[in-house]
């Protein structure tokens, strides 16, 4: 599955950043609202802000969801390939995410 930003509703003005990671030429998208990032896009997963219960819910129930990379304790990383979570609790994710920035 590919994720497409564009078909999130519910969210407002953001604005997209690419940034190389490491020394493999490897980059990823960052989606800024105002000057906080709520969603990160790398090569085959997404990260996304939560509170920490939410966090320790989707880590305990799904093996493709860890705590995030970027955000620390306050995120998650979902491997996007595990198909565990559906298209909408992905949106619902990356709204939840764009309102907690």
């Amino acid at each position: 599955m590919v994720f497409d930003i564009s078909k999130v509703t519910g969210i407002g003005d953001y604005s997209e950043k690419t940034e190389k990671v490491g020394a493999l030429g490897k980059t990823r998208t960052l989606f800024l609202k105002s000057d906080k990032v709520f969603l990160v896009e790398n090569d085959n997963t997404l990260e996304v802000r939560t509170d920490a219960e939410l966090r320790n819910l989707l880590v305990e129930k799904y093996e493709s969801v860890m705590e995030s990379r970027y955000f620390g304790k306050g995120g998650v990383e979902i491997v996007v390939a595990g198909k565990q979570l559906s298209e909408d609790e992905l949106d619902d994710l990356v709204r939840l995410s764009y309102n907690l920035s």
